[in-house]
């Protein structure tokens, strides 16, 4: 039976500015550089060879792969390096000829690292393979990872993994998940909390979800209140501060809840396109959607902030978990619809779930707002997660909100399953051209002029 996918993997505090090409080969340079002291080699290695195949060939060093890998070779993690200094490791890099491999000082050169867009590694389109190699250029230790979206690593060797096949409550479809709900007589966030229980403790996922709300909201905040320009060639302006300023001169603000809604998400994703702190939700492409509409639940809707960290939180993620088990999150894999689709799905059933949805209602909500993201293509311009990206997940945003409304509407019945969106999107993700998944090769990346 396949491990259960727990809240804290969907929702990690993180850096912009993407999970799949951003956080995830941070992570698997640090785990690369563990290896290599593990085996005792770390003494012997001269300097560390890097090939970035398929999409992150493409667009690693828009999306900040070489900042990433420089840090996680250094031992910096996602969760707690100083989001300024990864922003800078890879012209400290360049300018020392140098870096800290956990440590070892060796040498590094702009030619240790390889770019192979046009090589897609059998596993996954998102491939790094790290070399250590000895003062003679001799091989000391090679290891192939893969960033599988949403900041997930995977290798071609065993990783290490604590077993998560019993908890209370296993299931892999949307209707495995009803039919628990229901014989329990549990609400699908009562489901995942018991879960959450079982693999962290009461005490640990109370704190660890308080953290990522609050997390979320400092984004939002952070975000509504910083003006500038946007990092890269394409001078991208950052607007929700300038959004906030005329939206707070509105005398009823209930008039114009929407366009809070948006400018909560533009807030997050401008600053995930600064490489600051975020929470990848389910990645950070769609990190301002979850967000967005949790906010926009407390402030409009009256929701407690509590029960935003709970059961919007535990909803979405259980409803996230089907995405990542039975289709896929990475846009490198799916394209945006596995991204921002996903995120307006989670937000939706999340936000279902705190204005007093039925279960049904609950899928069907989900259900509502992938089946209104299929086909959705990732087509960054320039390689930067900025244009479309921002505005998508201002638009998903409101998708997800359109999508409780018409499921609570209703009594839950529906004739498209949530499981059938799921297994549509998987079947329209492989049948997408490589050049609109996250490649930069095609749409509104080849056909904007940059100027």
């Amino acid at each position: 039976m396949p491990d259960y996918i727990s809240a804290l993997d969907l929702f990690t505090i993180g850096i912009g500015p993407s999970s799949s090409h951003t956080v995830g080969p941070m992570r698997a340079a640090l785990l690369f550089a563990e290896a290599v002291d593990a085996k005792g080699k770390l003494s012997l290695t001269s300097r560390v060879s890097v090939k970035l195949f398929g999409s992150l060939g493409a667009t690693g060093p828009g999306h900040g792969t070489t900042n990433a890998i420089v840090a996680g070779l250094h031992g910096q993690t996602p969760e707690t390096c100083n989001p300024d200094d990864v922003l800078t490791a890879w012209d400290k890099a360049i300018e020392s000829s140098s870096i800290e491999l956990l440590g070892h000082k060796i040498s590094f050169s702009e030619k240790d690292f390889s770019f192979q867009p046009l090589i897609r590694l059998p596993k996954h389109s998102n491939g790094l393979r790290f070399q250590a190699l000895d003062a003679n250029g001799d091989l000391l230790l090679e290891q192939t990872y893969y960033s599988v979206g949403g900041g997930f690593v995977e290798a071609d060797h065993h990783i290490h993994k604590a077993d998560r096949s019993e908890v209370p409550y296993h299931f892999s479809s949307a209707d495995e998940l009803l039919q628990i709900c229901n014989r329990e007589n549990k609400t699908i966030a009562q489901i995942a909390f018991a879960n959450e229980v079982f693999l962290h403790g009461e005490l640990d996922i109370d704190m660890k979800l308080d953290a990522i709300w609050n997390a979320m909201k400092l984004c939002i905040e952070e975000g509504l209140e910083t003006k500038g320009v946007l990092p890269g060639y394409l001078a991208v302006d950052r607007r929700a501060a300038d959004m906030a300023e005329q939206l707070n001169n509105v005398s009823d603000a209930s008039e114009v809840s929407n366009e809070w809604l948006q400018a909560y998400a533009i807030a997050v994703n401008e600053q995930n396109a600064s490489g600051r702190r975020v929470v990848t939700a389910p990645t950070n492409g769609a990190a301002g959607i979850i967000p967005a509409v949790g906010y926009w639940a407390m402030k409009f809707k009256d929701v407690d902030s509590k029960l935003i960290a709970r059961d919007y939180l535990l909803t979405a993620a259980a409803i996230g978990s089907l995405y990542k088990r039975n289709a896929s999150i990475s846009g490198a894999e799916a394209g945006c619809q596995g991204e921002v689709g996903s995120a307006c799905s989670m937000a939706a059933a999340g936000l279902a779930a705190v204005l007093g949805g039925t279960v049904e209602q609950i899928e069907n909500a989900a259900e509502i707002a992938m089946e209104h993201n299929l086909g959705l293509t990732c087509d960054p311009v320039g390689g930067f997660v900025q244009m479309p990206c921002i505005e998508r997940n201002a638009i998903a945003s409101g998708t997800a909100v359109s999508a409780v409304r018409l499921s609570l509407l209703g009594d839950g019945s529906h004739k498209i399953s949530l499981d059938t969106v799921i297994e549509t999107m998987r079947q329209t993700g492989l049948d997408m051209s490589s050049k609109y998944k996250e490649t930069s090769l095609g749409g509104l990346a080849v056909n904007v002029v940059e100027c």
